[in-house]
């Protein structure tokens, strides 16, 4: 085994832990021997996280109530997990995501979007990244050393029909990603990383309805995506796992404000 890729021992927040791809990532990493902090706004979806998260063999789990909107929140949860474990050595920002009053249907023009749900949703995406990346970036400057990685989308690489407010949300995690990762290095030293992965398209919770019908067959959307995904297939969840333990690891620890795709190569192909 090559320990320059591995995070055990190594102490992990991961927000969104509750829902398929933060729990997918927290199972993951409890698998590779880190310490997983599992945080979630619903008690409900916590509870049956740790739960399967403690059952995996030897795993060190600890589980808080966090809400990534409110600092006074983050900043109980970060002096939970330091009281009981001394440091914090990854931030994995997985909390986030879309909802139909800021999705558009195909023929349906921008200015009936609902602004609330716009709010939310940009809100939601670019504030609840920035916010415990502030505060657990605090820790990691007084410790010199630390890893963040955070959930970018192919929205945020090209314009993408019906999904302005996710999409802008998307290009300012993008963004605050390489502006963090700039002004960690340059003030706190190199042992500070901040990157991204930009997943490409898999079915879950969120967009099933958008990509399968009813009987389980395409939809004219997963037909236009599979078109533009040169391996002609979308991703499995755990396809993400590698990528973000990879630039939590020490074998990446001369890579800082990348933006990593994942996606069967949807982002670099013209289609011609």
């Amino acid at each position: 085994m090559n320990e320059k890729f591995s995070i055990a021992g190594k102490v992990a927040v991961i927000t969104g832990a509750g829902g398929v791809l933060g729990g997918n990532v927290a199972k993951s990493f409890v698998e590779q021997g880190a310490k997983v902090v599992a945080l979630d706004i619903r008690q409900e979806q916590l509870d049956q996280r740790i739960a399967e998260l403690e059952a995996l063999n030897g795993g060190e789990v600890m589980g808080l109530l966090c809400n990534v909107l409110d600092l006074d929140s983050i900043r109980k949860m970060t002096d939970a997990v330091v009281a009981r474990w001394g440091c914090i050595d990854i931030l994995v920002n997985i909390a986030g995501g879309n909802m139909p009053g800021a999705t558009l249907q195909p023929a349906q023009p921008i200015f009936d979007m609902k602004i609330e749900d716009w709010n939310k949703v940009t809100n939601l995406n670019m504030n609840g990244t920035v916010y415990p990346s502030i505060v657990v970036g605090e820790v990691m400057a007084r410790q010199k050393k630390g890893a963040i990685v955070n959930i970018s989308s192919m929205a945020a690489l090209q314009a993408m029909t019906n999904v302005p407010g996710y999409s802008a949300a998307k290009a300012a995690v993008t963004n605050f990603t390489q502006w963090l990762a700039m002004d960690m290095a340059l003030k706190y030293g190199d042992g500070i990383r901040v990157n991204a992965v930009a997943p490409g398209f898999f079915i879950g919770d969120q967009n099933r309805a958008v990509l399968l019908n009813p009987d389980g067959s395409l939809t004219e959307r997963s037909h236009k995506v599979l078109a533009n995904t040169p391996m002609r297939r979308f991703g499995d969840i755990t396809e993400l796992n590698g990528a973000i333990q990879f630039l939590c690891s020490d074998a990446a620890s001369f890579i800082t404000g990348v933006n990593l795709p994942v996606d069967g190569g949807f982002s670099m192909f013209s289609g011609v």
